[in-house]
């Protein structure tokens, strides 16, 4: 069978962690078969350990803590994390948002016990502390199948002094006055109608033994807890769709097509919204530079910036550069997440939309054009066009020129420049041209509406709001 391995963050009650770190060693399941489950426990310096979780406790350095040891286990590729503090999992959903390794819900773990315990509508008393009380988590779990019961407010103090105080489990207390105030409390449940003694404090683990062989039935948390993440099967958590971007190339682009990521969501608020990574790296060797001259190499940086939009895991990448794109065949086949192409979803937005062999001009840096990857994109379904060498050289001045719009400039020459490369294209037949380098967008929009002096107008595609179109849409089917 596949080995499991679980990580249990302790240093949030030291005692009940290693309580839980006992059982889960001693359980049936571990001990028929040791070799299948392994177990990592860490435990850091807590600054509000010894902070009694009272109705208005602070959770803030709890997450923090809960948090970065859940990212240690997750790196280490553990299957699951197990949290033993009841107040912990008030904000386990928090959590898991960010994170890809499972964390074991501990009232999960309880519903069976509860089931086989009692019958529906049972009456179950509650001990927990006043900080898990007041967030009604116990009354949200289980309060529609069971009816829950919690101690007076004087009792309520007696039981917080039993954990927290001098003489408390905490301190390493589990018998005389710590023990006995417990006991009275279950008494009172009891009283009360309560069936079975559930605790919202995993401290009270330390003494369930003495307090069954009491004739309380009274439940062992962290055995349950224990029993339970052991029965787990290996299992991915199904984290909301994270793109990973390439930026930097070039910085205004990323920008551009970050923005149209945005307006293409539909969203009633923000967090309808797609996740977005971006690793925004302008030391990107220029591409055109390569293709034409065999200047450096981007090949390398552009896969590790790949490879760090991975590791911090991305279920999709998106390179907002025309250009880039003659190097994605070299660097996919090295990672496991796939590169949404630009180049073949503009093909098929403009078959879909213009029709099958439409001849469509291109424009775009002198090395795209050379490289032919749009060409190849285009094989068998577009007639490609692009400009004669005087008029690329015109496009290639409205990007790079001292005027151009990666010098920061959206108007006047290079706007110029660019409309008359339009023209020239729309009399080789052109109706359809591909603004084939994300930069030009910036200067011209898209459009079915681009007039070109008395002629009929022109429809100008735009490759980076079809590919935002594209990972919305993958981000909406994940």
């Amino acid at each position: 069978m596949q080995q499991l391995t679980f990580g249990i963050i302790g240093g949030l009650g030291a005692l009940a962690g290693a309580d839980l770190f006992l059982k889960l060693v001693k359980s049936r399941a571990v001990m028929a078969d040791q070799g299948r489950y392994h177990f990592l426990f860490e435990q850091h310096p807590f600054r509000d350990v010894a902070m009694p979780l009272t109705r208005n406790a602070s959770m803030t350095s709890r997450k923090l803590y809960v948090f970065k040891t859940c990212q240690s286990f997750e790196s280490r590729k553990v299957d699951a994390v197990l949290m033993p503090c009841f107040a912990s999992h008030t904000f386990r959903e928090e959590l898991q948002a960010e994170l890809s390794v499972r964390l074991v819900n501990m009232l999960d773990a309880l519903v069976p016990t509860l089931n086989d315990a009692l019958p529906r509508g049972g009456k179950i008393g509650v001990l927990a502390s006043d900080f898990v009380r007041q967030s009604r988590q116990f009354d949200e779990s289980f309060g529609r199948d069971f009816e829950i019961v919690y101690p007076s407010e004087a009792t309520q103090g007696s039981l917080m002094d039993a954990i927290y105080g001098p003489g408390g489990i905490r301190s390493g207390n589990t018998e005389g006055l710590a023990l006995e105030r417990i006991c009275q409390a279950c008494q009172e449940l009891i009283e009360l109608g309560a069936e079975l003694i559930v605790p919202g404090m995993t401290e009270l683990s330390l003494v369930a033994a003495a307090l069954q062989r009491r004739g309380i039935a009274f439940v062992d948390v962290n055995q349950v807890y224990a029993d339970y993440a052991t029965t787990l099967a290996d299992g991915q958590v199904n984290l909301a769709f994270k793109l990973g971007i390439v930026g930097g190339v070039g910085p205004a682009a990323t920008v551009d097509f970050m923005g149209k990521v945005v307006k293409n969501t539909t969203a009633a608020k923000d967090q309808d919204h797609i996740k977005m990574v971006v690793e925004q790296n302008p030391q990107i060797p220029d591409r055109t530079a390569n293709l034409l001259h065999q200047e450096a190499d981007p090949t390398v940086a552009l896969f590790a910036t790949c490879k760090r939009l991975e590791s911090e895991g991305a279920n999709a990448i998106a390179i907002p550069c025309n250009t880039a794109h003659a190097y994605v065949e070299r660097i996919q086949p090295h990672l496991s997440v796939p590169i949404v192409n630009m180049l073949t979803e503009t093909v098929r937005h403009i078959v879909d939309k213009y029709g099958q062999g439409s001849k469509v001009g291109l424009l775009a840096t002198s090395g795209t054009v050379e490289s032919r990857v749009y060409h190849e994109a285009a094989a068998g379904h577009l007639e490609l066009i692009t400009p004669a060498p005087e008029i690329q050289q015109m496009v290639m001045d409205a990007i790079y020129g001292a005027e151009g719009v990666k010098a920061g400039h959206t108007q006047g020459h290079c706007a110029e420049l660019l409309r008359a490369a339009i023209a020239h294209l729309h009399g080789k037949g052109a109706r359809v041209q591909i603004l084939g380098c994300t930069e030009l967008p910036l200067i011209f929009a898209q459009t079915d509406q681009f007039e070109v002096g008395s002629a009929p107008t022109v429809s100008l595609v735009d490759p980076t709001d079809v590919l935002a179109k594209r990972c919305v849409q993958l981000a909406r089917s994940a």
